[in-house]
């Protein structure tokens, strides 16, 4: 059986806004919708993101729960706009691409290859050959895209990586690749939004070796933490508040034992240095 897809997260979060506003309002669902000429279900599916919200429908909302709030009205615009990976014809289904694109800072640890936002595309090609089920050339443009907010003016998104040192000695499209994708974590590395730490293989043992997770955070304290799991099967989205400080402390405790950014740069410009003379 399919899984139900999961409402997309700008959507979701504007729901959970509206539900918050509700209930400091004092209303309940049943006196909100009744008020608002809606039925308990509409507006519950509203609330959680499964139905979008217009403009003109948030506006009364906020005049029954005498709460305005602009930034509501840009985020429900938001929520109606198509998100620009669509533009590269994905939907994501209420996946990490919406996720990533709302929040401010990400913390990840990646055990066996380069995080994602710091792939070459030859490293994500090659990455990519091996699923017979993504076509690699829309994989990389879709990442290379995403890299652009470490670079951003207007939206920048900080980034702290910790990254085994098995990910740097795996020769994922060959030594050329390999070389390449070394000197761009140099690159990257002295970049102001970036923090790369790695994991050195010597440490052994440590909190994560069941395998790697992103933690993000969002410009609005109101908005949860995420966590975010690959596994060989599928993924998992989590905003459970204890899952994710369990998570929040394996990743305080990777950053006590990994090496730090000035040694972790001399790490990779070692392992660099003996790609290039063997």
């Amino acid at each position: 059986m399919a899984k139900p897809e999961r409402p997309p997260y700008v959507r979701r979060r504007l729901g959970a806004k509206l539900k918050r506003m509700r209930e400091a309002s004092g209303h309940t669902l049943d006196s909100a919708a009744l008020a608002l000429d809606k039925t308990r279900s509409a507006l519950h599916r509203i609330e959680t993101g499964e139905t979008k919200a217009n403009v003109h429908l948030v506006r009364t909302m906020m005049d029954l729960y005498d709460h305005f709030e602009p930034a509501l009205i840009e985020a429900t615009r938001k929520s109606l706009r198509k998100p620009w990976f669509a533009a590269y014809g994905v939907q994501d289904n209420g996946g990490y691409l919406g996720v990533e694109t709302e929040a401010s800072h990400v913390d990840e640890f990646s055990a066996q290859v380069v995080p994602g936002l710091l792939q070459t595309d030859g490293y994500i090609r090659a990455l990519f050959m091996t699923r017979g089920n993504t076509n690699p050339e829309q994989a990389a443009l879709i990442r290379l895209f995403r890299q652009r907010r470490l670079i951003s003016e207007t939206e920048p998104l900080t980034y702290t990586a910790i990254v085994d040192e098995a990910a740097l000695l795996r020769q994922v499209g060959g030594h050329a690749v390999m070389r390449e994708q070394l000197h761009h974590l140099l690159e990257v590395a002295n970049l102001p939004t970036v923090t790369l730490r790695v994991l050195p293989l010597e440490l052994g043992a440590h909190d994560a070796l069941p395998g790697p997770f992103c933690l993000l955070s969002f410009p609005d304290p109101e908005d949860p933490e995420y966590l975010y799991v690959e596994h060989v099967t599928g993924t998992l989205h989590c905003e459970d508040e204890q899952e994710v400080t369990e998570a929040r402390m394996v990743f305080a405790q990777l950053q006590s034992v990994a090496l730090d950014p000035d040694d972790s740069v001399a790490l990779i410009r070692r392992l660099t240095h003996t790609m290039i003379n063997g």
